[in-house]
């Protein structure tokens, strides 16, 4: 346990820092980028992840307030990342980091079974300031795309991206929160980000606002990715039913895939 609090301690304070400076442009962002990816792999690393495995529930329950500050900061460094990463190539350049590789390489098959195609539409929450599953869903789909993010800049950056790399798709961005998003009624495929602290609270807002057949994609992670993701939580299974769940053992978050609960067949009158 020494060993691993050691570590997260230093990513603690490496998270404070790098977040500190940010500034709005773009020079500044080698060392948040460079944690970011050291994190991603300290996750994902196999031993780390049995180690965390092998700690008995004192040793969590030591840890918990640590983890929950590694979650809020790095969460909140991953957003800053995604503003770097569009202003650099708003000003004519764009790097590959590890941590964007896991997020492309999942959203393939962010649906599983579920697939999307050019009659879906979908609506991810927390699109951050590099849309990058919006461009590559409606790049190879043709689908519709919705994203919707609190943060103000992060869209404002996010909508020149897509002016960028993507003017001819159709994707809309918008800076409301899910109860004013009025076309939500419509939506077929929804992707909720790991990184949305809410996101359940969210889940349950969507039972009433969504049509019966949408499918919920949420983003998680439990065990030692919960130090980089929110974790799963139970449901309200009159609502929702987790449907699949797809655990990548080499990706900084897995995804459980949700179906609204059928609903209750009306009681029979009984004839007299």
């Amino acid at each position: 346990m020494e060993l691993l609090y050691r570590s997260l301690l230093q990513f603690r304070d490496k998270f404070v820092q790098a977040a500190a400076q940010y500034d709005g442009i773009s020079r500044n962002n080698h060392e948040l980028q460079q944690t970011i990816d050291d994190y991603s792999a300290f996750i994902t690393d196999a031993n780390n992840q049995r180690l965390w495995a092998e700690l008995n529930p004192g040793d969590v329950q030591e840890l918990h307030p640590l983890v929950m500050q590694l979650r809020d900061i790095s969460a909140r460094c991953v957003a800053i990342m995604e503003k770097y990463r569009a202003l650099k190539l708003l000003h004519g350049g764009d790097d590959r980091h590890e941590y964007f590789h896991h997020i492309e390489a999942s959203i393939e098959k962010e649906f599983g079974s579920f697939t999307v195609t050019a009659d879906s539409k979908m609506l991810l929450i927390g699109s951050g300031a590099f849309p990058m599953t919006p461009l590559l869903i409606a790049k190879r789909t043709g689908a519709e795309v919705i994203g919707i993010d609190i943060d103000r800049e992060a869209v404002d950056l996010g909508r020149k991206v897509v002016e960028r790399l993507g003017p001819y798709l159709p994707i809309r961005l918008e800076n409301v929160p899910l109860e004013r998003l009025h076309d939500i009624g419509t939506v077929t495929h929804i992707i909720i980000s790991s990184t949305v602290s809410v996101k359940y609270e969210l889940l349950d807002l969507l039972h009433e606002a969504t049509q019966p057949e949408v499918v919920v994609a949420m983003r998680y992670g439990n065990g030692l990715k919960a130090l980089f993701n929110y974790p799963m939580e139970e449901v309200d299974d009159g609502k929702w039913q987790l449907n699949e769940t797809t655990v990548r053992p080499g990706h900084v978050f897995d995804v459980a895939l949700y179906r609204k609960a059928p609903a209750p067949a009306p009681a029979r009158e009984v004839l007299r």
